[in-house]
């Protein structure tokens, strides 16, 4: 069996986890963690249309694409 190496922010959340061992607790945790990587998607999205690199026509190409078929 492969020994599995946590990185730290993955020993920080299980160190979390041992404080509040709840559903409630885990279900705010996950609202947390939502919000952080939405925060983290918009500013990259928001990156990718002020370079250029994202416009109103690639996002009608991506809309229009079939990604089971790929």
């Amino acid at each position: 069996m492969e020994t599995t190496v946590f990185n730290p922010t993955q020993i920080h959340l299980l160190k979390m986890f041992e404080i509040d061992k709840s559903e409630e607790g885990l279900e705010e945790l996950k609202e947390v963690l939502y919000h952080y990587y939405s925060k983290k998607m918009n500013k990259a999205l928001d990156w990718l249309w002020d370079t250029g690199q994202l416009d109103q026509k690639r996002l009608d190409d991506i809309n229009e694409t079939d990604f089971h078929a790929l």
